[in-house]
């Protein structure tokens, strides 16, 4: 029997691609850069298994073109480059990668905060630009963050694990999640409040809700408003929920200190926005799970996923455990 053909949008660690192999002839895209949408269109037309990742849009235009397909898995956590809806419709079942990359990413999220409260990325270009001629006791100075507010918006695996963090550094803790698990507060030593609260309590800021219709522009002009005008506001979520125009008028007119960004709106960020004409703004280019073993547990976790679906099984991890591929 000819093996089940999959197709593997961009290079990705071996782990993952090893395991394919074993029971799928494997179509690698072999590039660092996306897979051009017009290629992909082509490529999907004769696949039973697609492994992709969040810059690849898994929708109906896609479905149509891509008869055969039988199972869809997304190397990553998020996955709102794919409609699901559109999925399950067709009896696709779509598997993810969570729990893997909690805390790597929580990592990543409180060392922004660190880098945004202690003004590294500054500090390091001030040496590089050859400014630094003597030690000078108001030189780029930034908040304590020793037994300061930490506002965590989302206290799912992620926001849980910063939290944590927080607590090693004595902060108080607040979040807003309108989905909380019970028995959280006193578990974690962190308290619930409502989002109006916690803009203004908080003097750091860390998101990690999901993108939503409801959480699309969470942040934007009200918001940052609201905020302290020494606060640190971190985004390792997702790009979109933070209006990126009013982040920038924020932190240009001084409304809000400081902003350590790992996600933008769009990915990645046009070199001619205007956040990076700013001191007070850091970004670096997604790279929350970006460790080597987190990647390749998620690339393992990817192929797990497309295997099963190939064989008619159900997959580990699923966001559509309603749906079952059928037996081969």
């Amino acid at each position: 029997m000819a093996k089940p053909k999959v197709l593997v949008t961009r290079r990705v660690p071996e782990s993952g691609i090893q395991k394919l192999r074993e029971v799928a002839d494997v179509d690698l895209w072999d590039e660092d850069q996306p897979i051009p949408r017009d290629v992909l269109l082509q490529k999907v037309r004769d696949i039973d298994g697609i492994f992709c990742l969040l810059t690849e849009r898994i929708n109906d235009e896609l479905l149509d073109a891509a008869p055969k397909l039988r199972v869809v898995s997304n190397m990553a956590v998020g996955f709102d480059n794919i409609d699901v809806a559109a999925c399950t419709r067709r009896g696709l079942p779509v598997g993810n990668t969570p729990g893997v990359l909690t805390e790597t990413t929580a990592d990543l999220a409180f060392a922004l905060l660190m880098a945004g409260a202690r003004r590294i990325s500054e500090g390091e270009r001030y040496v590089r630009a050859g400014k630094w001629t003597t030690w000078g006791p108001l030189l780029l100075m930034g908040p304590d963050i020793y037994g300061a507010t930490l506002g965590i918006v989302g206290i799912g695996r992620i926001g849980q694990a910063m939290a944590r963090r927080a607590k090693g550094f004595d902060m108080r803790v607040l979040y807003h999640d309108t989905q909380a698990p019970p028995g959280l507060d006193e578990k974690l030593g962190v308290t619930g409040v409502d989002f109006d609260r916690l803009l203004e309590e908080s003097d750091f800021i860390s998101i990690h809700t999901p993108l939503l219709p409801s959480t699309r522009h969470l942040f934007s002009t009200a918001q940052f408003k609201k905020m302290r005008p020494t606060a640190v506001l971190v985004n390792s979520a997702r790009g979109p929920i933070i209006d990126q125009r009013a982040l920038y008028e924020a932190l240009r007119d001084g409304e809000i200190g400081y902003a350590a960004l790992d996600v933008t709106d769009p990915e990645p960020i046009p070199m001619d926005d205007p956040l990076l004409t700013l001191e007070n703004c850091l970004i670096v280019p997604h790279i929350g799970s970006a460790s080597v073993a987190t990647r390749n547990r998620m690339s393992s976790m990817a192929a797990d996923n497309l295997i099963a679906g190939l064989r008619g099984e159900p997959l580990p991890n699923t966001v559509n455990p309603e749906v079952r591929a059928p037996k081969v």
